[in-house]
């Protein structure tokens, strides 16, 4: 994705995904997050995650993401909910970040699993980064309902096995020895609202910005990303919300 034009369409997002506020703290209670626990979320984005988690069960923690403009909007959010002095945000290449000697409690990435060319390389990135025990995994992920013709996937932008059916994804997670532990599954409102409100911060950056040099592109890519959702999006891909678990 064109890095200027994901920042324009998700302007007005803070959760730059399919899921709620209220899910966030569920998944929360799911991982047992308590104060002290640490807390790397790779692809952070907006650090809305993160800068809930801290606020809600006082965990401390590390965002990553490539783009400057949503770091920078993480680091506002973390003082606006008072949590500057537990969260720490980098401009990083989020496949580069992840280290042996890292020891964090829960690792995240919600959405981003294209920093390991797909689900089982970002799994492999997040648990170098995770503790040796008893560790927590927590991974945002698109599915298929079932399986799509070629022409959805042509229009989506996306090669049939970059993402599985549930249980497909589930063969994913067992292959490098992880356990489904808990999942939430985003449901059609909320990808279409996650949907829509791109559109409409698009058609406003455009009409508040016509000479941008990139106006005829961006308004091309927006326009097929509308009728690529509302022709297959919307009936062949889910979210999940996956909870994990090494092996003990």
């Amino acid at each position: 994705m064109n890095l200027k034009f994901q920042e324009i369409a998700e302007s007005d997002l803070l959760l730059q995904t399919p899921f709620r506020h209220d899910q966030i703290s569920q998944i929360g209670a799911i991982c047992e997050l308590h104060e002290g626990m640490r807390h790397l979320d790779l692809v952070c984005g907006k650090g809305e995650w993160l800068c809930h988690w801290a606020r809600e069960y006082q965990i401390i923690g590390v965002g990553v993401d490539q783009s400057e403009l949503f770091i920078e909007a993480a680091k506002l959010r973390a003082d606006e909910l008072e949590v500057i002095d537990q969260v720490n945000f980098v401009v990083d290449d989020a496949a580069a970040y992840p280290q042996d000697y890292h020891t964090f409690d829960l690792v995240s990435c919600i959405g981003g699993s294209w920093i390991g060319g797909g689900l089982i390389g970002a799994l492999r990135l997040m648990q170098t980064a995770l503790k040796p025990k008893d560790g927590w995994i927590v991974i945002g992920e698109p599915f298929w309902h079932h399986l799509p013709p070629t022409e959805a996937c042509e229009s989506l932008g996306v090669i049939e096995d970059t993402f599985a059916t549930l249980h497909g994804t589930l063969d994913r997670f067992e292959s490098l020895g992880l356990t489904l532990v808990e999942m939430i599954l985003a449901d059609t409102a909320d990808q279409d609202r996650y949907e829509a409100q791109q559109w409409l911060a698009v058609d406003r950056y455009l009409r508040e910005h016509q000479d941008d040099q990139d106006a005829a592109a961006l308004r091309q890519w927006s326009a097929h990303n509308r009728r690529a959702y509302l022709t297959y999006g919307r009936k062949y891909l889910g979210w999940g919300l996956f909870v994990l678990r090494p092996a003990p």
